[in-house]
């Protein structure tokens, strides 16, 4: 344990340690993943699959060991036990930092298939990372916006046809998407409108995309509620060791009628389910209310 250490002194040589991981790593995953493009075989595919996953899951690991060598944190964690590394999982999640993925990452690995993540098409070209998001399967979707379906009515429903068929490799190996479900980061400046004391209004085109590309492979839905007691820290406030204490819940639901409808097309499938995540993000609400006092 280094937390002894002067904060600045720690933030930058865990910057290092995240910089160079994440660098070192990228390059085979890369490499691999053009061989399982070279060599599209059932067989070899799932060799090389495993490879990335193995890969991918190193990189946590080493991530996670700088947390511990560089932070003394309180981790109060509930409802862990509850989860199965073999299910297929929709994970839901409130939203305050980015290191709320680096939590997640941390906790649930090797308890959960791995996180992935719905991206948009722009951000493979992000260095390193995109590629690295590429290598391992992340889904990569193409919203059209309603002023250009509007222009061009053949579009609609092309972009959730896209993200169906790049979902159709998850369904022999089990796979974690994640969705923060109020589209961005919290702040006070942004609550201003918010009917909620401590979330966003969420926001369930998000969850219904996923659920329209996917729903038939998921098993149950985890939702989860990250609370940091003493402040919410940023990623230089994170790995310079500054943050003391943080609070994960683990609530894990079985999904019934919120895969088997049409979000899109079904008005009043529509009301239902944003009825329930509405509900579903009231119980959130009180609970960080109780975890905070």
């Amino acid at each position: 344990m280094l937390s002894f250490l002067p904060p600045p002194l720690k933030g930058v040589l865990s910057f290092m340690i995240y910089l160079v991981n994440t660098i070192l790593l990228t390059v085979p995953l890369i490499l691999i993943s053009l061989l399982k493009f070279i060599l599209p075989f059932k067989p070899v595919v799932v060799i090389l699959d495993r490879i990335l996953m193995g890969i991918a899951g190193l990189w946590i690991h080493i991530n996670s060991l700088s947390t511990d060598l560089f932070c003394k944190i309180d981790w109060d964690i509930r409802g862990l036990d509850k989860l199965n590394p073999k299910e297929w999982y929709l994970v839901l999640s409130n939203h305050q930092s980015w290191v709320d993925i680096l939590v997640l990452q941390k906790i649930l690995h090797k308890k959960i298939p791995m996180l992935k993540f719905f991206l948009k098409k722009e951000l493979i070209w992000v260095p390193f990372l995109g590629l690295a998001w590429w290598a391992l399967d992340f889904p990569f979707m193409k919203r059209y916006s309603k002023e250009l379906l509007a222009r061009y009515p053949h579009l609609k429903g092309r972009d959730l046809e896209s993200t169906k068929k790049a979902c159709k490799k998850f369904q022999h190996t089990p796979v974690s998407i994640m969705n923060f479900v109020e589209g961005t980061r919290y702040t006070p400046q942004k609550a201003k409108n918010s009917s909620f004391s401590h979330l966003l209004t969420p926001r369930a085109g998000g969850i219904a995309f996923v659920l329209g590309s996917m729903g038939q492979y998921l098993n149950k839905i985890i939702d989860v509620t990250i609370v940091y007691p003493d402040r919410v820290p940023s990623f230089w406030t994170f790995i310079s060791g500054r943050t003391r204490k943080i609070i994960v819940d683990f609530q894990v639901l079985d999904p019934g009628w919120q895969l088997k409808g049409d979000y899109f097309n079904d008005p009043d499938f529509k009301e239902r389910f944003c009825r329930w995540l509405n509900r579903l993000w009231q119980e959130k609400d009180q609970k960080i209310e109780r975890l905070l006092s």
